[in-house]
């Protein structure tokens, strides 16, 4: 009886531990990227949210192999033009007869290079130019407008950005002030 209760226990709290492990590691990034996303929003235009939104989910809260071996916290292919560093991991590349390929993806040598590298890859390219054109504060009409740009293959990407920039309010940091306001005054 004791041994079975002890075990019962065991399980439970792994299983609470589990379930509370994406929230802390969530908060985590949060807390570390937020400063970062901000800056890159007054540099580019492109929200905060959906910037920290974008992270946690493409790097599983900065837990992926490609965010922890190649700081790519984005997901970002190399594409033809990529002359950096790269780092191949098997994603969504299939060869002709269906087998999965590995793809290329962009190694960066800090976050904060893999932060600035997307928001320039997203200002830089054609098919999200459109997405500029939407304020900062429609955090639901850029996530929309990622997906039907082809940013990612899943068809609930939009949704999935919307769901986590509303649980864990990132929606906040697009009412940031300009970190550089006071260098403009002078």
């Amino acid at each position: 009886m004791f041994k079975s209760l002890l075990v019962f226990i065991t399980f439970a709290l792994v299983l609470v531990s589990f379930n509370h492990a994406p929230e802390s590691a969530a908060n985590e990034y949060i807390e570390q990227y937020k400063d970062l996303a901000v800056v890159e929003m007054y540099r580019t235009g492109i929200p905060a949210s959906i910037t920290l939104a974008q992270g946690l989910h493409e790097s599983n809260y900065g837990l992926s192999k490609l965010a922890l071996e190649a700081n790519n916290h984005f997901g970002i292919k190399c594409k033809s033009w990529w002359t950096g560093k790269t780092y191949f991991h098997k994603d969504d590349d299939f060869d002709a007869n269906g087998n999965l390929l590995e793809s290329c993806f962009r190694a960066y040598r800090s976050t904060v290079d893999s932060y600035v590298d997307r928001s320039n890859f997203l200002m830089q390219s054609e098919r999200y130019k459109h997405l500029f054109s939407i304020s900062k504060d429609d955090y639901a009409s850029w996530a929309y407008g990622l997906k039907e740009s082809g940013y990612a293959t899943d068809p609930q990407y939009a949704q999935k950005l919307i769901e986590k920039i509303i649980r864990y309010e990132l929606y906040k940091y697009d009412q940031s002030e300009d970190p550089f306001r006071h260098l403009l005054k002078d």
